[in-house]
Formats: structure tokens, sequence, C-alpha cells
């Protein structure tokens, strides 16, 4: 810790390892960055929606809690939208053409969320299984040596600056074969990583290939899709349309007012001077007479006018 204290603040040289080793040890770096991030942009890639992986890593990680051996897949956004297809053409029902249209819409797009989720099933097996386990195996093993090796390389560099300084030679010595041992195991570890990316390279292609079946799939499922809308499109020019008929219009029958429309006020009118002699009546009694007979010529003349549109106002 003394020696790598002042390598870092006081500028002091430690032993320069190769440049091969130096180029591998940069290589191997590259190789574990790009794997973390290819890894984190195919998920990306297999469910857009940020929230939806949120949500599944939480329930992956409840399952594993569980003891289940897996938890629920991506929700398929076409398996969403076919099933909002089939609820509402169910809905419309086989006479209308539209839902008979929405019907085929949506198993269409349920044949194609589970095309989604084989493909979701063999990227992760062929392609982000084997990445990772290169990440936590292979490569964290290989920093476990090179953190090893730059731990014994400092505690050589140590004994050596203080050779003659209550530091034997033999020390020295050890401090040297340790070093050279883990150099060794460290170069040793990240040649065969480095001489076996073929491996890599064929995941790879694992990964395109199932891109590959997908849309093959994918193109077969909506063109049959798009064959049997045009079948319904052809049907329905072919179906005979039918004339629309208007329904009779209602007839507007007003009943005559009563006292409790106005609030029972009384309507009744002084009686005038009589004209001639007779019984006598009542006061009240012609006013009344005459309000009923209005009423009944108002209420003709107003469906006279329903009746026929020609009358004029």
């Amino acid at each position: 810790m003394t020696h790598k204290v002042s390598e870092k603040v006081g500028g002091a040289e430690g032993t320069k390892l190769d440049d091969d080793f130096l180029q591998m040890e940069k290589k191997v770096d590259t190789t574990g960055r790009a794997v973390l991030d290819i890894m984190t942009k195919t998920t990306e890639y297999l469910q857009p929606n940020p929230a939806s992986r949120a949500k599944l890593s939480l329930i992956g990680t409840m399952s594993k809690i569980r003891g289940q051996e897996k938890g629920p897949g991506y929700p398929q956004a076409e398996t969403v939208l076919g099933e909002a297809m089939q609820r509402f053409g169910r809905e419309l029902g086989e006479e209308s053409c539209f839902g008979l249209a929405l019907l085929d819409a949506g198993e269409a797009m349920g044949e194609l969320g589970a095309v989604k989720d084989a493909l979701d099933m063999e990227v992760k097996q062929n392609f982000i299984d084997p990445l990772q386990n290169l990440q936590e195996k292979d490569i964290k093993e290989i920093q476990h040596h090179l953190k090893k090796m730059q731990g014994r390389r400092l505690d050589f560099d140590y004994k050596k600056k203080r050779h003659g300084k209550g530091v034997l030679e033999e020390e020295i010595r050890q401090a040297l074969e340790k070093f050279d041992e883990s150099k060794e195991v460290a170069e040793q570890s990240m040649f065969n990583l480095l001489e076996s990316d073929i491996e890599q390279v064929s995941q790879l292609a694992a990964l395109v290939q199932a891109q590959v079946e997908y849309h093959r799939q994918a193109t077969e499922i909506l063109q049959q899709l798009s064959s049997k809308l045009h079948e319904r499109i052809r049907e329905a020019q072919d179906k005979p349309r039918k004339e629309y008929v208007p329904k009779p219009r209602m007839i507007l029958e007003l009943l005559p007012p009563s006292d409790s429309h106005n609030g029972g006020l009384n309507t009744t009118k002084s009686p005038g001077p009589a004209s001639s002699p007779g019984p006598a009546r009542t006061p009240g009694e012609n006013t009344q007479r005459g309000t009923d007979a209005d009423t009944h010529t108002h209420r003709s003349t107003y469906k006279q006018r329903l009746t026929d549109p020609h009358t004029e106002t």
C-alpha cells in the first residue's frame, strides 16, 4: 500500500509489463465492457418499454426468492393489441364486416405475440445467457488474476526498493517468483479468452438467426392476414346494400293547460252586459265556455299543422 501511494503521488516507477501483456489486458477490458453493454441493449431491443422491464425484473427476483423456476415473460405489445381487437370484434358481432375483420386481425396479432415470445426465449438461451456466463465467470476470473498480479508486483517493487534496508535478497527473489507466477496465470487466462472468441461469433450468429426466423414467421402471418382482409373487402362490396327507410315521425299532442300548470291563478273575466234576456248565468260562465272553445280550435289547428307540412304558419 505504501509503494502504491508512492507510485500514484510521488511518481515512483514500478516494474514495467511488456507490450504484449498490456495489449491483451486492453482487449480483455474492451471485451468485458462490450459484453455488459450489449446484454443491456439486447434486453432493451426485446422489450423497449422500461417500465415493463423494471416490473418483470422485480417479478423475476420474487420468483427466484419463492423458488420458482422462472417468472412470466414479457407482455408483448402484439398480444395486447390482439386481445383488444378480438374483444371489440366479438362485441360488434358477426353481422358487422368490421367486427369480423377485427377478429381476423386480433387472431393474427396473437400469433405474432407467440412468435415474439419464441424470439425472446431463443435470444435469451443462445445469446444473452452465454454472454452473461462469460462476464460472470471468465472475465471475472481474469480480473481476479490481474488484481492478484498487481498486488504481487507492488510487493516486489517495495521489497526491491528496501533492499539493504532490512529486506534480504532472498525475500526479493521470492517476491519476484510470485509476481512472475501471477503474471503468467493472468496472461494465460487472457490468451485463452481472446483466442476462443469464435464462441462469441457463434453466439452473435445465433442472435441473427433468431431474428431471421422471427421475421420470416411474422411475414407469413401478416401476408395471410392481408389476404383475409382483402377477401372481407370483396365480400362487403358484393353484398347487396340496404336502403334506409325512415320511420314515421311522431305526432305531438298537447294536453290543455290546467290550473295547476299556472300556479292556480284565476283566469276568469268579468261578464259584459247582457245582449238579450235569458236565463241567469253565474259569473265567469261565458268566459269559461269561450276559453274551452278557443282551446279546441287551437288543438285542431296545431294538429293540422303537424300532419300537413304545406300548411302555412
